[in-house]
C-alpha cells in the first residue's frame, strides 16, 4: 500500500518560461551580506529555492551556494548586480558540466515492526545511505547525492510512514582548477 505524502520539500516542476540555476557567491563574512544579496533576487523576480552558507577555510570569508528559479534572460544582470555589492568578492554561475553539485537529506520514518524496518534498510542501502538514528519506533536515514537521486529516494520512501524530511540544498564546487 503506497502513501503519497506531500512535504514542503516535495519537488515541483518550474513553469516553462523559467529554469533553475546554481550560483556560488564568495563574500566577506560580515553582518548584512545575505540580506543585500537576497534583495537583488527579489527585485528581479527570482525565487531562491535553496541557500547554503558557510565559512570558508579562512573565517573572514563565507561561500553562499544559491539555487534559484527564474527567467534565464535576467540571470546575467543579477550576477552583475550581486558582483557589484559591497563585501561580494565574486559571483559565478555553475552548470552540471563544469561543477559537482550535491545535496544531503535526512528522512525520519516510522518502522514499528521488523518487516518494515528491513524494507526501509534495503531502500537506504540501495541509495548508498546510512542509518543515523534508530529507535524501536522510528529511524532516520541520511542520503547524499544530486537532486534527482534524493527525489527518487523520497519516492521510494513514500511506501513508509514519513514523519519528516530535511534537505540541505545544493552545495557546488567547480571541476578542475576553476574557481568555485
Amino acid at each position: 500500500m503506497s502513501k503519497t505524502i506531500v512535504t514542503s520539500d516535495t519537488p515541483t516542476e518550474p513553469s516553462s518560461d523559467q529554469s533553475s540555476h546554481t550560483l556560488s557567491v564568495f563574500v566577506n563574512n560580515t553582518p548584512g551580506v545575505l540580506m543585500r544579496i537576497t534583495q537583488v533576487f527579489a527585485r528581479r523576480g527570482f525565487n531562491i529555492d535553496s541557500l547554503v552558507v558557510s565559512e570558508g577555510r579562512d573565517d573572514r570569508f563565507s561561500r553562499m551556494t544559491i539555487g534559484i528559479t527564474g527567467h534565464s534572460n535576467g540571470l546575467e544582470q543579477i550576477i552583475k548586480q550581486v558582483s557589484k555589492l559591497i563585501d561580494v568578492i565574486h559571483c559565478i554561475k555553475h552548470g552540471a558540466d563544469d561543477s559537482v553539485v550535491k545535496e544531503l537529506m535526512l528522512v525520519k520514518m516510522l518502522v514499528r515492526d521488523t518487516e518494515t524496518r528491513t524494507a526501509a534498510l534495503q531502500v537506504i542501502d540501495h541509495f548508498n545511505g546510512k542509518t543515523v538514528d534508530l529507535t524501536p519506533e522510528s529511524m532516520i536515514a541520511m542520503i547524499s547525492g544530486d537532486s534527482s537521486k534524493l527525489d527518487a529516494a523520497i519516492k521510494m520512501f513514500s511506501d513508509f510512514e514519513i514523519i519528516e524530511t530535511v534537505r540541505t540544498g545544493k552545495v557546488v564546487m567547480a571541476r578542475g582548477s576553476s574557481t568555485t
